[in-house]
């Protein structure tokens, strides 16, 4: 098992490597003078120079990017052009309300996901199976702006139960962070839940048709004991792969969430980046969450010796 934890953690370190030369890339080549774009039109020349200086443009490539990965190593991922502040300081000030919301998204997305996929396979081709697999197609294909506009149609501005936008910090009282943030928990939430509910049907569905199933049924195993003791462990392999996933979509529908809502979180700071063309701060949240998304696939793979330990060999 040491020896596939350590292949892991490799192959995780080259693939931050990967990603740290695209993200510094990313600026250097692009199409222009990253001084120039990022001043602005009506920029005077000192102040694009001024810019230069600051990404240190004017040393040769190959400097630039030591500079730079020693920079990022350090915990210094630069300075914003348009904020005058750390990159890792704007991203801390916004951090709460994204994991607030992925944490809450990822809770209710894999506990009623796992629920919904393990009963309709328990019952297939009943109504239970049928409704999950019309919800499975609706909520997998609707958009997540569409959702968001629609549930705070419904319970926002008609039923006037919960609030339209905006985020308050957990330090002000569980229950209004939590009000806050039902809206656009549930509305990201919904595409996930049939994603994970679609997987572990099709996983359960095809452990509940073995053998060993019909010998515990036989012997009188209890349905709860049948369904989540052991078929759910057996089929727990794909459904981790789908919670993987899932996962790392998340961080993509975050930010349109957080814009929909109005929750200043780090995906609103990946939008005011991009309109104000502030390329550190881009740089900045690509490492953050390409490191993040590295750590969800690694935490899967690992997870798979814990259900699975012939993966250990």
């Amino acid at each position: 098992m040491g020896t596939y934890i350590l292949r892991r953690l490799i192959s995780a370190v080259a693939v931050m490597m990967v990603v740290g030369i695209f993200v510094f890339l990313l600026l250097r080549l692009a199409p222009g003078d990253p001084a120039t774009m990022m001043a602005g039109d009506m920029a005077t020349q000192q102040m694009i120079d001024g810019i230069r200086e600051q990404l240190g443009l004017n040393e040769p490539l190959p400097t630039q990017f030591v500079h730079w990965a020693l920079g990022v190593l350090s915990g210094n991922i630069g300075n914003s052009i348009f904020a005058g502040q750390p990159v890792l300081q704007l991203i801390s000030q916004r951090v709460e309300p994204t994991i607030s919301l992925s944490v809450l998204t990822t809770i209710l997305s894999v506990a009623i996901g796992i629920v919904f996929g393990t009963f309709a396979a328990w019952r297939a081709g009943g109504f239970v199976d049928r409704t999950l697999t019309a919800f499975s197609a609706l909520g997998y294909s609707v958009p997540v702006f569409v959702t968001s506009y629609f549930l705070v149609y419904a319970f926002a501005i008609k039923a006037r139960w919960l609030p339209v936008q905006g985020y308050v910090s957990i330090d002000h009282g569980f229950g209004p962070w939590f009000v806050q943030l039902i809206l656009p928990t549930v509305a990201l939430s919904l595409s996930y839940i049939a994603f994970i509910a679609r997987i572990t049907r099709a996983s359960m569905l095809e452990v509940l048709s073995e053998d060993y199933m019909r010998t515990a049924a036989a012997k009188g195993a209890s349905t709860y004991s049948m369904l989540f003791h052991h078929a759910l462990k057996n089929a727990s392999a794909p459904i981790l792969t789908a919670i993987g996933i899932s996962l790392a979509y998340l961080i993509g529908g975050v930010v349109i969430t957080e814009t929909v809502f109005n929750i200043p979180g780090v995906g609103r700071l990946v939008v005011d980046a991009i309109n104000n063309r502030d390329y550190p701060v881009i740089q900045g949240v690509l490492i953050l969450v390409s490191g993040l998304y590295v750590l969800i696939n690694l935490a899967v793979d690992l997870a798979y010796t814990l259900v699975d330990p012939r993966i250990r060999y």
